[in-house]
């Protein structure tokens, strides 16, 4: 030791890769329709990141956006250039999830992946959430509850959307559906179609928060009131719920901790400890909105 520290040493981080079988190394995989707006983006890059330098291991972050950058993803998992890999939502129709699970290396997915894949994963209660979301709604007195759905082909999207109609399935209380892309403006799209569809609805659950803040606005543009004429209730709790106007009243989701769990799934499953799956529950944040 006081060799090592008198010259300075430092182990070749290759040789130890070769004794070890260990790059240290951790791809965080972005799917094709992810974007950088997403909150669930954002907390990953930065807590997976803080988490993984914490563990000693090397971030490498890698798009799949198009067939080609899939396949470069999978060759490099399948040719052993990282431990593990965690991997943001995709969407159900992507082959990606399905590519990664046979490549051997250890892959814990964000969120519930498709039910054809086996992949570990850390997810939350959306249908849960969505359930709560729709009770506070029947409490308030609403009879007219349509919905925003997110995109069709996102397992959290799905979940939610079966989490708001199993919470009227008996009720003869749900009004139309429309579907938004998680943006401001599809939001906004969305609830005029809503009004078109049902001009009597009192009250809309929308599968995000972006989109809901899109739909207060059309609501505005309608001369409706928010929440005298018609509630509004969002998914996510983002950092702009509390600063609409009204302030909006949404599902919290734990993205922070949700990434966490990932990530301490992963490095348990390099570890060869065991790959059970993670499901952290969803709050109900009343604001003032509904």
């Amino acid at each position: 030791m006081n060799a090592v520290t008198e010259l300075g040493y430092v182990p070749n981080s290759a040789a130890r890769s070769l004794v070890t079988r260990r790059t240290e190394s951790i791809a965080l995989i972005v799917p094709g329709g992810a974007r950088a707006g997403d909150p669930l983006f954002a907390a990953a890059v930065d807590a997976a990141g803080r988490e993984l330098e914490r563990a000693g291991k090397r971030v490498t972050l890698m798009f799949a956006g198009s067939p080609a950058d899939r396949s470069r993803v999978e060759r490099h998992l399948s040719a052993g250039h990282v431990d593990g890999a965690l991997l943001l939502p995709a969407r159900v129709s992507d082959p990606l999830p399905g590519a990664l699970a046979g490549t051997g290396v250890p892959v814990v997915s964000l969120g519930r992946p498709p039910a054809a894949v086996a992949l570990p994963y850390a997810g939350t209660d959306d249908a849960g959430g969505a359930a709560a979301a729709v009770g506070h709604l029947l409490g308030r007195g609403r009879r007219r509850i349509a919905t925003i759905r997110g995109p069709v082909d996102l397992t959290a999207a799905r979940d939610r959307f079966d989490g708001y109609r199993d919470a009227l399935r008996d009720t003869g209380f749900r009004s139309a559906d429309a579907v938004g892309d998680l943006c401001r403006a599809s939001g906004a799209a969305a609830m005029r179609e809503l009004l078109t569809a049902d001009p009597s609805l009192d009250a809309v659950f929308v599968a995000g928060d972006l989109m809901a803040a899109g739909a207060l606005h059309a609501l505005r543009e309608a001369g409706l009131r928010v929440p005298g004429d018609v509630a509004v209730v969002g998914f996510g709790d983002d950092e702009d719920a509390a600063y609409t106007v009204p302030s909006l009243t949404t599902v919290r989701v734990p993205w922070a901790d949700q990434v966490l769990a990932a990530v301490r799934l992963l490095l348990r499953q390099i570890g060869g400890g065991p790959s059970s799956s993670v499901i952290l529950p969803t709050e109900l944040v009343v604001r003032s909105s509904s």
